[in-house]
């Protein structure tokens, strides 16, 4: 048996089914599949293989799956195969296929899990991307726990993952954050205006009112004294100031979100700028290219369904050829000042990521994006690319029963600092995992702080904190060279004869499939809930070692059984830090 145990056997019955129909082809070969058995009772996997098989082979389903039982009983691993349903066929394997296990996870540490599903293919992860007008908030500390968790999680199913941040640090909202932030200078300075006598003046009024911005403006007048604004301290022309307040807010900001984001364990390999991307003409390039395929053209749209806007006129624009990707309609690339619309720098910037080598796109995103999808995958398409979207559903925190009151620094909303400040990194992390992506959510701060089976972060926690103390007191009565990992390798371990102690060996010899498939599904939230049963698995072991003495981890008089209890408790540990290092969280030693 490999590490892969239902890859393993998977192998092993398409090995079987070859001899049964000889000429098996590829495709057919490639749809069989192994899986656990949905009832422990019928056995510990299933194959659909006989079903699969069933038409190419010109037989039947149930003639296929009496060959395929008996040819899987010859298995020495196999101790019983039996046909079930219209061609499913159930195994069950001999203890000492799941024992043989344990020293592979022991041998492999933190790195057992680790697949080659992806083979190398390169993956470019996308994820926070947050605007550079403010603090993190709490929809982006979601996107930024998935993204990244998904990002280990691919590259650990073989995959050659690259971590981005996109800032968007163009356009209108840009401008309007440099006149937010010359209002914190001009306060820093002493004005004498109102700040409603200042939004007066402002194009489009003021926004970004959070104090976060104070920092910023106090650093301008510190750098700059009254040298960007009149000699009254009043509103100067912003060829005066805005290039400079500009610069220093997004400069600032940015280090901001760095910092929540390190705090958080998330640290991306790359920062593309969007502002940058334009200036070097990606846009330009990326129309070119697309025009040179045929799917650029200078058309009308038709109006937007429902009731038409009053502004709304009809007018030749360039237009991509969308609609011919999946998307609903064609899209408008330019402006009818001739400059680029907001999607097709989007395009520019997917088509960088494809020619910097990225064989496959991923983008995580706010709910709100969710209209975004159709039209952005239509192009990377277009541009022989395939992009993913994952979208981040919101988050609703509670403290007390109650929602968290809005940050004052941020005026608005809940910052991440903020959530980060009541319950801590590793906690963020894992809470944020316990739900698809797709799913809104209730962050209760009380549960997760609280020491409750209830609390996932706890639960999972605590399992590994009960590993480590079984170690420790293993290492006081055995000494630290009898229970290493090279030593433990070598145990004797057919005394793991009861059902908790191999339901907990066949929990961990499904770690690699859950890798694999949660990979291939973009799930990282898979993991929290292997890791939740996994630990469940251990803390009933633990209990039945309370309640029946013979099952009891560490027992003097019996050495064999201690040191394969040992070597079972340490690979519960290795796997869960496996799992937790996929999802960015620090295991811990003790509860405390």
């Amino acid at each position: 048996m490999t590490d892969h145990i239902f890859a393993d056997v998977r192998a092993r019955v398409i090995a079987a089914l070859a001899a049964i129909v000889p000429d098996l082809p590829a495709e057919i070969a490639a749809r069989v599949e192994v899986t656990p058995a949905k009832d422990p009772a019928h056995g510990d996997m299933a194959t659909n293989a006989a079903m699969v098989a069933a038409k190419p082979a010109r037989m039947k389903p149930a003639e296929i799956a009496a060959a395929l039982v008996a040819k899987l009983a010859e298995d020495p691993d196999v101790a019983e195969a039996a046909s079930a349903g219209p061609g499913f066929v159930n195994m069950r394997l001999h203890p000492v296929a799941w024992w043989r296990l344990l020293p592979v996870i022991l041998a492999r540490g933190e790195a057992y899990g680790d697949v080659n599903t992806g083979a190398g293919v390169r993956v470019n992860v996308e994820y926070v991307s947050a605007n550079p007008t403010g603090p993190l908030h709490i929809g982006h500390c979601r996107g930024a726990v998935v993204g990244d968790s998904l990002a280990n999680l691919m590259a650990k199913a073989g995959f050659a993952v690259t971590k981005e941040y996109y800032i968007n640090d163009a356009g209108n909202q840009i401008t309007a954050l440099a006149w937010a932030t010359y209002w914190r200078y001009l306060q820093a300075i002493g004005t004498g205006l109102t700040e409603e006598e200042y939004a007066n003046e402002v194009p489009g009024g003021l926004q970004y009112r959070g104090e976060y911005l104070i920092p910023v403006g106090e650093a301008l007048a510190a750098a700059h004294g009254g040298t960007l604004a009149t000699p009254t301290k009043g509103v100067a022309a912003p060829e005066v100031w805005l290039h400079t307040v500009r610069e220093t807010a997004l400069e600032m900001n940015l280090a901001s979100i760095r910092e929540d984001l390190a705090i958080l364990g998330v640290k991306q390999d790359i920062y593309s700028s969007e502002r940058e991307l334009a200036g070097a003409g990606a846009t330009d390039r990326m129309i070119d290219r697309l025009r040179n395929d045929g799917l650029i053209y200078e058309g009308i749209l038709e109006p937007p369904k429902g009731k038409t806007p009053d502004d709304w006129e009809p007018r030749e624009q360039t237009l991509f050829r969308s609609a011919q990707f999946g998307d609903d309609v064609d899209r408008p690339l330019r402006k009818s000042d001739g400059s680029a619309t907001y999607f097709a720098n989007d395009i520019a910037y997917h088509f960088d990521k494809l020619q910097r080598g990225a064989d496959i796109l991923i983008d995580v995103l706010g709910a709100d994006h969710g209209g975004y999808v159709k039209r952005m995958t239509s192009a990377v398409k277009a541009l022989g690319g395939h992009l993913d979207v994952l979208l981040c559903q919101i988050v609703h925190v509670l403290k007390d029963g109650e929602p968290l009151r809005m940050s004052k620094r941020a005026g608005t909303f809940i910052t991440l600092r903020d959530l980060l400040d009541e319950v801590g990194p590793d906690a963020v992390r894992f809470t944020m995992l316990t739900r698809k992506s797709d799913a809104q959510m209730e962050f209760d701060i009380n549960q997760a702080v609280a020491q409750t089976r209830e609390n996932p972060v706890f639960y999972v926690q605590y399992a590994h904190a009960r590993c480590r103390s079984v170690l420790r007191a293993a290492e006081e009565m055995l000494g630290a060279a009898a229970i290493g990992a090279e030593a433990l390798q070598g145990a004797r371990l057919d005394s793991l004869a009861n059902e908790a102690e191999l339901t907990l060996i066949k929990r961990l010899a499904a770690w690699p499939r859950t890798v694999e498939a949660a990979a291939l599904a973009r799930e990282p939230h898979r993991i929290a809930f292997f890791l939740y049963d996994l630990a469940g698995d251990f803390h009933m072991l633990w209990n039945r070692g309370r309640e029946d003495a013979a099952l009891r981890f560490l027992q003097p008089d019996l050495k064999d059984e201690t040191l394969a209890r040992v070597a079972l408790v340490a690979a519960t540990a290795t796997v869960i830090r496996s799992g937790l290092a996929v999802m960015g969280v620090a295991p811990v030693e003790e509860m405390r």
